[in-house]
């Protein structure tokens, strides 16, 4: 009698009517608006950087998948384009275009391919990337250019972002106040006319992706909220404990990488958590850990780090954090 096994591909194991390639070009069309924002800040180095980046992890998924795993590559269910857009999204328009190709291969190469492809890898492969080159080329990835109007020439003008700026200047022995006289308006910081990453700066531009892929259903409002209201609260504590030493609870989540952190790399479908409540827990996990590498690390910034911190906990998020299994007790109540 012959024995037939079944094999059971890696988790999540949950259908709906939209397949992975139309999930993934949903995501890639909720990003358009922080894209076009960028290009109009950044000019043609933001299409420059971005198509690079793209262009980089296709090819190297590509190469990867055919020639080392002896696979037929999958390059277009548009899961690399989002690695893509995404690293390209974290780091300045300035970058030397050597290495955002090493970034590139670093995210897909280490943080996907290497554990088997889409559905496999427990980190998110472009912030792996990101945190690559912040370690391993710390100038290129901390020098900021200015945002300018349009497709406006700024030669040489950068400078530190508004976290940066704090950080030093707390460390310089500034108080809070006399730093925020120069700090940009809720305003300015809203709508995106400060200095960072390509796709961080404008939160109203991330806001607008939310709401498309929350009208879509490709992800739910857990993780965002969870992130962006722990950052709120655990800010806001320390800021009521020591207003000269800390921001308001809103200046940090209109800042840096929060609303790209949440919106885009924290409800990755395979980096996060199964359950509602296991997503609440991972998102207020990587709101506290922010706010903690901000207020006491060397480091302005804490979400990317933050995150993938997370990622690492999620195995044992969905391990003790499940639903009822069918006809268990207590399963209908």
């Amino acid at each position: 009698m012959s024995t037939k096994f079944l094999t059971v591909s890696p988790s999540p194991h949950v259908h709906q009517e939209q397949s992975v390639k139309e999930l993934m070009y949903g995501v890639v069309i909720a990003m358009v608006p922080a894209l076009l924002f960028s290009i109009y800040n950044f000019g043609i180095e933001a299409i420059y950087v971005t198509s690079l980046a793209v262009i980089s992890c296709l090819i190297f998924e590509f190469t990867i998948a055919k020639y080392l795993l002896q696979r037929e590559p999958d390059v277009w269910n548009g899961s690399a384009i989002i690695t893509g857009i995404l690293l390209a999204f974290n780091v300045p328009s300035s970058l030397p275009w050597y290495i955002i190709v090493i970034g590139s291969l670093v995210a897909i190469g280490i943080g996907k391919m290497s554990f088997g492809g889409l559905g496999n890898n427990p980190f998110n492969p472009a912030l792996v990337g990101r945190v690559f080159l912040l370690i391993s080329f710390p100038v290129e990835m901390t020098s900021w250019p200015v945002p300018g109007n349009g497709f406006m020439e700024i030669d040489g003008a950068s400078g530190a972002t508004i976290l940066g700026s704090l950080k030093e200047g707390l460390g310089n022995g500034e108080s809070m106040e006399t730093l925020m006289v120069s700090a940009p308006s809720y305003s300015e910081l809203f709508w995106g006319f400060q200095g960072g990453s390509l796709g961080e700066i404008s939160a109203f531009a991330l806001l607008l992706g939310l709401v498309y892929m929350l009208y879509k259903k490709i992800i739910t409002w857990h993780i965002p909220v969870a992130m962006i209201s722990s950052i709120f609260v655990f800010s806001g504590l320390l800021w009521l404990i020591d207003p000269t030493q800390h921001a308001d609870p809103l200046f940090h989540v209109l800042t840096g990488g929060v609303m790209l952190g949440a919106i885009f790399m924290a409800t990755d479908y395979v980096t996060s958590p199964m359950t509602t409540k296991g997503m609440l827990v991972f998102g207020v996990g990587i709101g506290l850990i922010t706010v903690l590498i901000r207020a006491f690390g060397s480091y302005p910034e804490g979400v990317s780090f933050a995150i993938l911190i997370m990622n690492a906990f999620v195995p044992l998020i969905d391990k003790y954090i499940k639903p009822h299994r069918f006809g268990a007790k207590g399963f209908l109540s």
